[in-house]
């Protein structure tokens, strides 16, 4: 009853369902807010981790482009559906958040054993790419995955996920780790503060405002205003725009055949799981919003087919040299506040995204953003991962047990990352496995999850929803 009710209330507000065509110029319109409420998101990823293992310019340029291209071909195939592969909603793909801090930490890895950039990424999408099946399997076994990775283990990993790459976000506000390591003196300096922080406080002060529109673009407006102050300041380098080229295709094993690294797998493939457990949520909001059932057949086979596309969708990132994707949950919020749920929209964001990926000045426009201006938006955006993961822990009532998991889980996963000459009695490959606080803060959590005995009571569902069980 309480699901009818839901979706009832949503029928009200949709204004194009699921299978209808509005116009051209309304479904362009709706496009492109979709697009500007993902296309931080999607650029952010490789220009983080172009950033922070210090790869040159072009790379990382190239690296923003197939993330835009590969998205858009990722969503068309996501909203159009293939046989099992699918949704078939209006749902969005674009280059994960979650992945961010282990990639970081196998590109480091990989770096400390010498590689050059080239070896680096064919290391990284080698791996990327057969880790992709793992979520593809899982995709056939939805109701037993549920079972293992609960609300409090789901909530432990997002949590640590948003911990892990605050570091990151407070390196670039203060200058970015190249300007660290190399000119200290010139870190976090005044200008380089005041450009992050002016970011970060329009973010914040529009993320408040009451107008719908300021909230959505929040992130892109304090980004805009922080690049026009930079670039007044001299701090932009376009000279670098001059070599952009108009026009680059798509290059498969652009940087050489594929490398396979147990080490840099089993991390990957963890995350692939947790990414398949999000996902679902993502598409069953999606569901609702879209007046679609969030029950039933019809409903198991939409979240089996849209799990399954996100796992081959990544496994074609790797191919056009691209990190894992996986499904957004913003644009959920724009399809209530728009009232179009048509999945043919879904096709013109795609198109937007293709043709900016194939333009590398669009690429390079961006990868030039100065540090400082990025961390003032990613730091609060990786702040709000952590907040996010908080909030699903919060969704089940914490006893006793549920206190031991998290301690356990945090204390382990947050005790690698602080003091990592822990590990250093250990081979290589535990070093890269367990040198991750989400892998082993998460492998912890699962175990606790599975081995401390439940009481009665904790088996008792919460609330109204019986999805949500105490810890």
């Amino acid at each position: 009853m309480a699901n009818e009710q839901a979706v009832n209330q949503q029928s009200s507000e949709i204004v194009y369902g699921l299978h209808d065509r509005p116009p051209v110029g309304e479904s362009l319109f709706a496009a492109v807010q979709h697009f500007l409420a993902i296309i931080v998101g999607i650029m952010t990823p490789p220009l983080i981790i172009g950033n922070a293992l210090g790869f040159s310019a072009d790379t990382t340029a190239y690296l923003i482009s197939m993330s835009l291209f590969v998205s858009g071909i990722a969503t068309f195939i996501q909203c159009k559906r293939f046989g099992p592969v699918g949704s078939g909603l209006l749902s969005i793909q674009g280059t994960s958040f979650a992945f961010l801090g282990t990639i970081i930490a196998i590109g480091f890895n990989l770096k400390g054993q010498g590689l050059d950039e080239n070896a680096i990424l064919a290391t990284i999408f080698g791996v990327a790419f057969l880790a992709s099946f793992v979520e593809m399997i899982l995709s056939r076994f939805m109701p037993y995955l549920r079972k293992v990775i609960t609300p409090l283990v789901s909530g432990i990993v997002v949590t640590l996920i948003g911990l892990s790459l605050i570091k990151v976000g407070i390196s670039d506000l203060g200058g970015g780790v190249w300007l660290l390591n190399n000119k200290p003196e010139l870190y976090a300096s005044p200008t380089n503060l005041a450009l992050g922080f002016t970011v970060l406080g329009i973010i914040l002060f529009l993320n408040r405002s009451s107008n719908r529109y300021l909230r959505m673009g929040a992130i892109v407006i304090g980004l805009i205003v922080g690049y026009s102050i930079a670039a007044y300041l001299g701090k932009v380098p376009f000279a670098k725009l001059d070599a952009a080229p108009f026009f680059a295709a798509p290059q498969p094993f652009k940087f050489g055949m594929w490398k396979f690294d147990i080490g840099s797998f089993i991390p990957l493939a963890f995350l692939f799981v947790i990414t398949a457990v999000e996902t679902i949520g993502d598409l069953t909001a999606t569901s609702m919003v879209s007046k679609q059932p969030i029950e039933g057949k019809q409903y198991a086979d939409t979240i089996q087919r849209g799990v399954l596309c996100d796992g081959t969708n990544s496994a074609m990132a790797a191919f056009f040299n691209c990190f894992p994707v996986t499904t957004f949950s913003q644009n959920n919020g724009v399809i209530q506040m728009t009232g179009v749920a048509s999945r043919y929209v879904g096709f013109f964001i795609a198109g937007l995204l293709v043709i900016c990926g194939l333009i590398p000045w669009f690429a390079t426009l961006f990868s030039i953003i100065p540090n400082s201006v990025l961390g003032g938006a990613t730091l609060l955006m990786f702040g709000t991962v952590a907040a996010a993961g908080i909030k699903i822990i919060a969704s089940a009532t914490i006893n006793r047990r549920g206190m031991m998991i998290i301690a356990v889980s945090m204390g382990l996963g947050l005790g690698v990352a602080f003091v990592p000459e822990i590990l250093n009695p250990f081979p290589n490959i535990v070093k890269s496995i367990f040198g991750s606080s989400i892998t082993t803060g998460g492998l912890t959590a699962i175990l606790a999850n599975a081995i401390l005995p439940k009481t009665e009571a904790a088996m008792e569902p919460v609330g109204d929803n019986p999805n949500v069980v105490d810890a």
